[in-house]
């Protein structure tokens, strides 16, 4: 079971605010796994030089990388409620050091397949894990921010890669990124290990914050001793339309996100003829912009909390403001540089603000013991959704071909306008309310 008890006795007086150290790790954690995804999309045109790999091809192994994501996440999930969240996330990053430092092994296609698989399987506990932590660290009215900034470590990661891997690039071959990947991460186990626990056994927690933490136990429907009791039985969560709202939501809309994060180099090199060495500013503009958004898209549904919203109309507002801001991406074939660059950066941002409110909708509805396995099971389908929708990529890619590829990236990007609005009216349909769930009724039935 999770957590043993924290050395040291909790602090008798003053306010502490230690759940925000928790929370940048979860961000430190986020940050290092989604820079090491980009990674590989970094290095597509230098590895094509060694490998000679098109299009589908590099598309095939992002889509089996994404299909052992998908199978993690069925693991994930369920293992983290059983085990809890120090042990679990702890093995969740210690496998994915390993598995970043094993791409240097390889140099094949095959061979990266192979390394993909690994790190695909390795890395599925993060999500469930830290929506996990951030239930049981933060009430109701932080949880949405709390998700975001763990959120902006997939934009923090993304905007430091590039900058990182044209450095290394520079200096060594492009197996340094992934040795210095896989470094970084046995380096946050260490800290993780020695510094988590729960916030009721955790020494540095004072009574106010825990009074705080504790204060949105009642729309959770649990304690925190749920947190390392048994799971709620699967055929029980998969018979709720409830957890239906969010399988769809995450099957339309995590496809758009990995293609952004996956061919965004390539699209700066075939459309605007921008390689890596000059594209780099336009990533990062990107990535930057995303954070932003993504951080002002975690705060809004807290700002309409505290200003007397229910939970549902806060949280249904904030997912169709973010849905309709991706319909500007329709635009992007005939902007400007930089200007592809804001409405890219813009429909990337609400995909995070979005990502991170529907996150929320799990831990507003289902207790504890049930959310790391929600979450396993909706980012498992949203893997898949983008398993499929990478195969799409590089078949429509290799049928236009380098001449045309502004048309393939045109129809990809009207997908993407799409998908939120398509995926609000499902979760509109199957959730008409984030209300918690009666689970023990639910299972009486």
């Amino acid at each position: 079971m999770d957590d043993s008890n924290s050395a040291g006795s909790k602090p008798k007086t003053g306010i502490s605010h230690i759940r925000w150290i928790v929370c940048l790790l979860l961000f430190a954690a986020t940050a290092l796994i989604y820079s090491d995804r980009q990674f590989l999309s970094l290095l597509k045109s230098t590895l094509a030089l060694e490998i000679h790999w098109t299009d589908s091809q590099f598309a095939m192994v992002n889509s089996f990388f994404l299909g052992a994501y998908a199978l993690g996440l069925l693991f994930a999930g369920r293992l983290i409620d059983r085990v809890g969240v120090k042990v679990g996330y702890a093995a969740t990053l210690l496998l994915w050091s390993i598995a970043a430092v094993c791409h240097t092994l390889v140099s094949s296609v095959s061979g990266f397949v192979f390394a993909r698989i690994f790190l695909g399987f390795s890395e599925a506990g993060n999500f469930p894990s830290a929506i996990k932590v951030i239930a049981l660290w933060f009430p109701s009215s932080e949880r949405a921010f709390a998700t975001s900034i763990c959120n902006t470590g997939a934009n923090v990661g993304a905007i430091a890669a590039p900058l990182l891997v044209a450095w290394l690039l520079s200096h060594w071959t492009w197996h340094a990124p992934f040795l210095v990947a896989g470094g970084a991460g046995l380096a946050w186990v260490v800290l993780w290990i020695f510094f988590y626990n729960r916030p009721d056994r955790h020494g540095a927690v004072s009574p106010s914050e825990l009074s705080l933490i504790q204060g949105g136990e009642g729309d959770r429907g649990g304690t925190q001793a749920e947190e390392s009791s048994m799971p709620v039985p699967m055929p029980v969560l998969l018979g709720l339309r409830q957890t239906w709202s969010f399988i769809v939501a995450k099957f339309l809309t995590d496809p758009v996100w990995f293609f952004l994060l996956f061919w965004l180099p390539d699209y700066f090199k075939k459309t605007r003829h921008l390689d890596i060495k000059s594209s780099w500013p336009h990533l990062m503009g990107i990535y930057a912009l995303v954070t932003l958004i993504s951080l002002l898209g975690g705060y809004f549904p807290g700002y309409l909390l505290r200003r007397g919203w229910s939970v549902t109309r806060a949280r249904k507002t904030a997912l169709l403001t973010y849905a309709v801001m991706v319909l500007p991406i329709l635009a992007v074939g005939e902007a400007g540089d930089w200007t592809a660059v804001a409405l890219i950066g813009l429909a990337g941002g609400a995909h995070q603000a979005w990502s991170s409110n529907l996150f929320t909708t799990v831990s507003d509805m289902f207790p504890r013991r049930a959310i790391a396995t929600i979450i396993g099971i909706g980012s498992t389908a949203g893997a898949l959704g983008g398993m499929l929708f990478q195969y799409c990529c590089g078949s429509l890619l290799d049928h236009y071909g380098p001449d045309h590829a502004g048309t393939g990236y045109l129809v990809l990007f009207a997908y993407a306008a799409f998908a939120y609005l398509t995926a609000y009216f499902f979760n509109n349909l199957l959730a008409k309310n984030y209300q918690p769930i009666p689970l023990d009724e639910a299972r009486a039935h």
